[in-house]
C-alpha cells in the first residue's frame, strides 16, 4: 500500500483529545489534584513552552527488579511465566505523594548483545539490584520526573518462559508490565517467591520506545490497544515479521526465526523452550508460503486497535529492517487518525543518537513531556517530518507525504541499445520487450553502475537530464509482466538517481556514521551508570549514482502473496512489487532511472535456477508518488534532450551495502 499523506484531522477523537489535554494541564498544575502528576520543582518555561528539568536525584533513585506474571505459560512448565522488570525510579516523588508516568524499553538483548553503539548491557550488584541500565534514557529522564523500566522479553536474560520472535510471547512481556502498572496484573519481588510487588508510584501512563527489535515490541504491543500505553517511539522497527524474512516470496539474508530465537535466549531457556524453537523451524518454511505463524506475527493487520501516539524514525537506507515496515505501518496509523511524527535520515540500521544528538534529545524529552506528562509545549503542532537531504542537512514537512503527493504512473520504453531504454509517461510500443539473465553474483550496485550500457543481467530505463528537481515521498510499486525460461524466478526492481552526490556511507561498518573516541554527557551518573558516550561523525562517500529504493519479489507469487506456485516456462506473469519508503529529491541535470533485475546479490536468495526473463515493456510501469504528481514529472523532463546509450559503464564509487552472513533486528549495531 503506497504511504499518503495525511495530516490532522479535526475528528471526533482528536477533539476530545484536545480537550482532556486541557484539563490534564489543570491537574498538572500545583493546585491539582493529590497524587497527580505535577511539574517538578524545577521544570522551565522556555520559549514559551513548559519543559521538565532535573529536579530529583539519580544516584538516591530506588533501583529495584520485580517480576511481572504474563499469564501464559511458553515453557510448558505448569507455571505462568515471570518476565524480569528492572525498574530506575525517583525517590522524591513517592515521598510527596506524587505518582510518575513511565518510559519502557522492553528488550531480548540486555544480556546476549547488548544496546547501543557501545553494546551495553545491564549489570547488577552482588544482590541482584540493578546497577547499569543500558542507554541514556534513565540518566536523563529519571532526574526529570521519569521513571525508566528495562524489561527482559520472556525467554532472555533473567525471565522465564521462551522468546518466540514477535509473538505472543514476546508481546505479553511487555504488555503486562503496562498491565502491572495500572494494578491489573500480578508482580512479584522475586522470580519464585510469593511476595507480591505492586506500582503504587506509577500514574500508569507508559511510552515504550526502542531500536529495531525493542521498537518491534513496541508496534506489537500498541497494536493490543492495552490501556495506559500513552506513546510509542520504534527507531527502525519491523512492522510485519513476515516481511522481515521474506520479500513476497524471495527469501531475504536473514536466515530464519528460530536463528534468532536461539541467539538471544538465556542459557537456561535453550533446555526447555525446544518445543518453542521447533515451531519456529515448522511453520517458518523457506519456501515464503504466508503461514498463521507470519500472520499471527502481522501489526500492520491490528493497526485499528493503537491508541497511542507514534514518533516514527528510520533509516531510508537500512537494508536490515527496511523501510517497507515503516511504510505499511505509516499508511495503516494514518487510516485510523493516529497522532503521528517522523525522522527520515539517510544512515542505514542506526539509532537518532548516534547521528543528529543534541536535537534527538530535545525533541524526545519534549515528546515525553506533551505525551506523559500532558504538558502542552506545542510539539503536537510542529512539522510532522524531519528528513535527511545531504549529510546532516534536514529539512521539515507540515505533513508527510506532503498532500500534493500524487501517484504517477510512469513507463519503461526501448531505448537505442538493449537494456539501455527510457523512462517516460508514454507507454512502449505493443511488442516491445527486454531480456535479462539471472546472475546471482550481481548486485544493485554494479546494475546501477551498468545503466549506460547493455549488459546480459539488467534492463534498464532512465529518464533524460532533469532540467527541475523531481522529488519522490513515500511507496512506490513496480508492475512487471515477464516471461521465464524455468519454473522459479526472482525479480528485483530498484530506483536510482544518476548523478554525482555526497552521501552517507550507509555501505560501511558503521551504516553511515564514524564513531569517536570523545564523549558527550546527557543527564546525571553514578559510578556504576555513566551518561557520557562516545560521540560520532557522519562517515561520507562520494558517489556518481544513489539507489533510491528497491524492492523484491518471487514471481511465483504472481496470483496470491505468500503462496508461490511453480511457474510455466515461456508464460507471462504479472507481477506488482512494492519498493521500501523513501523521500528522496533528484536534482536537475540528473536523471531517474528504473532497473528489473533477477536476484540481488546478498540482500535476497537466488531461485533454484538461473532463468532468463523477457519483459513486456507496454504491460510493464511503476507507479511513484511525485510531490507534484505527474505535472512535476512533466515540468522536470521537458525541453531536455533524450537519454543515449554510452559504450561504457559510468565510473561509480558506489555505495555497496552490508554483507553480513546473517542478519538480526540491530544487526551489528543493536
Amino acid at each position: 500500500m503506497p504511504i499518503r499523506a495525511r495530516g490532522t484531522r479535526l475528528t471526533y477523537r482528536s477533539l476530545v483529545v484536545t480537550a482532556v489535554a486541557a484539563l490534564m494541564t489543570v491537574l498538572l498544575s500545583p493546585a491539582g489534584a493529590q497524587g497527580a502528576a505535577r511539574p517538578p520543582e524545577n521544570s522551565a518555561q522556555q520559549s514559551g513552552s513548559l519543559k521538565s528539568g532535573p529536579a530529583y536525584s539519580y544516584e538516591n533513585a530506588v533501583r529495584e527488579s520485580v517480576w511481572v506474571d504474563t499469564g501464559l505459560d511458553g515453557d510448558g512448565n505448569g507455571k505462568s511465566d515471570r518476565v524480569a522488570v528492572d525498574i530506575v525510579r525517583p525517590r522524591e516523588p513517592a515521598r510527596q505523594g506524587r505518582k510518575i508516568p513511565v518510559i519502557m524499553d522492553a528488550s531480548p538483548y540486555y544480556s546476549c548483545c547488548g544496546r547501543g553503539n557501545e553494546s551495553q548491557l545491564k549489570t547488577y550488584d552482588t544482590d541482584g539490584r540493578p546497577v547499569r541500565f543500558p542507554l541514556y534514557y534513565d540518566n536523563y529522564f529519571v532526574p526529570r520526573g521519569y521513571a525508566f523500566v528495562a524489561v527482559d522479553l520472556a525467554g532472555t536474560n533473567r525471565s522465564d518462559g521462551c522468546i518466540d520472535v514477535g509473538g505472543r510471547f514476546d508481546v505479553q512481556s511487555a504488555k503486562a508490565v503496562i498491565d502491572w502498572l495500572n494494578g491489573r496484573a500480578r508482580g512479584y519481588t522475586t522470580r519464585t517467591g510469593g511476595d507480591r510487588a505492586t506500582a503504587g508510584w506509577s500514574n500508569g501512563r507508559t511510552g515504550m520506545i526502542g531500536k529495531s527489535y525493542d521498537g518491534t515490541i513496541a508496534n506489537g504491543v500498541a497494536a493490543t490497544g492495552v490501556d495506559g500505553l500513552r506513546t510509542i517511539v520504534p527507531i527502525s522497527a519491523i512492522s510485519s515479521w513476515y516481511d522481515y524474512y521474506f520479500a513476497q516470496g524471495a527469501p531475504l539474508y536473514n536466515s530464519g526465526p528460530d536463528r534468532l530465537s536461539g541467539y538471544v535466549e538465556s542459557p537456561e531457556a535453550r533446555g526447555r523452550c525446544a518445543a518453542v524453537q521447533q515451531q519456529l523451524v515448522d511453520q517458518a518454511p523457506r519456501t515464503g508460503d504466508l503461514t498463521t505463524l507470519w500472520s499471527d506475527r502481522d501489526y500492520v493487520k491490528d493497526a485499528r486497535n493503537v491508541r497511542a501516539s507514534v514518533f516514527a524514525v528510520h533509516g531510508m537506507q537500512d537494508l536490515n529492517v527496511r523501510t517497507k515496515h515503516l511504510g505499511q505501518w505509516w499508511d495503516a496509523l494514518a487510516d485510523q487518525g493516529v497522532e503521528r511524527k517522523i525522522w527520515l535520515s539517510q544512515t542505514g540500521h542506526v539509532d537518532p543518537f548516534d547521528y543528529r544528538r543534541a536535537e534527538w534529545v530535545d525533541t524526545l524529552h519534549r515528546w515525553f513531556d506533551h505525551y506523559l506528562l500532558g504538558y502542552d509545549n506545542g510539539i503536537d503542532h510542529e512539522p510532522m517530518a524531519d528528513i535527511e537531504r545531504h549529510p546532516d542537512q534536514w529539512s521539515t514537512d507540515k505533513v508527510w507525504p506532503p498532500r500534493v503527493t500524487h501517484t504517477t504512473t510512469v513507463r519503461p520504453g526501448s531505448g537505442s541499445a538493449p537494456g539501455v531504454g527510457t523512462l517516460a509517461l508514454k507507454p512502449a510500443r505493443p511488442g516491445a520487450t527486454e531480456t535479462f539473465t539471472d546472475d546471482p553474483a550481481q548486485s544493485e550496485t554494479e546494475w546501477a553502475a551498468d545503466l549506460d550500457r547493455t549488459t546480459g543481467a539488467k534492463a534498464g530505463f532512465r529518464t533524460a537530464p532533469l532540467t527541475r528537481d523531481l522529488r519522490l515521498s513515500g511507496s512506490s510499486t513496480v508492475t512487471v509482466t515477464a516471461s521465464p525460461t524455468t519454473s522459479t524466478a526472482h525479480l528485483s526492481a530498484v530506483l536510482v538517481d544518476i548523478g554525482p552526490d555526497t552521501v552517507r556511507d550507509y555501505g560501511s561498518s558503521g551504516e553511515g556514521i564514524t564513531t569517536l573516541d570523545d564523549r558527550t554527557c546527557w543527564g546525571a551518573s553514578t559510578t556504576g551508570d555513566s551518561s557520557c558516550f562516545k560521540a560520532t561523525r557522519a562517515d561520507t562517500v562520494t558517489v556518481d549514482r544513489t539507489v533510491i529504493s528497491r524492492g523484491w519479489a518471487d514471481l511465483g507469487t504472481y496470483a496470491l502473496a505468500g503462496h508461490g506456485r511453480p511457474l510455466t516456462p515461456g508464460r507471462a506473469y504479472t507481477i506488482t512489487i512494492g519498493l521500501a519508503a523513501t523521500d528522496h529529491v533528484v536534482p536537475a541535470g540528473h536523471r531517474l532511472a528504473l532497473i528489473v533485475a533477477g536476484t540481488d546479490r546478498d540482500l535476497i536468495e537466488p531461485p533454484e535456477s538461473k532463468p532468463t526473463l523477457t519483459l513486456d515493456l507496454a504491460r510493464t510501469s511503476a507507479k511513484l508518488p511525485f510531490v507534484g504528481g505527474a505535472g512535476a514529472f512533466v515540468r522536470a523532463t521537458a525541453g531536455s534532450a533524450p537519454a543515449t546509450a554510452t559504450p561504457r559503464a559510468i565510473h561509480s564509487e558506489g555505495v555497496a551495502p552490508p554483507r553480513p552472513a546473517h542478519r538480526i533486528p540491530g544487526g551489528s549495531r543493536t
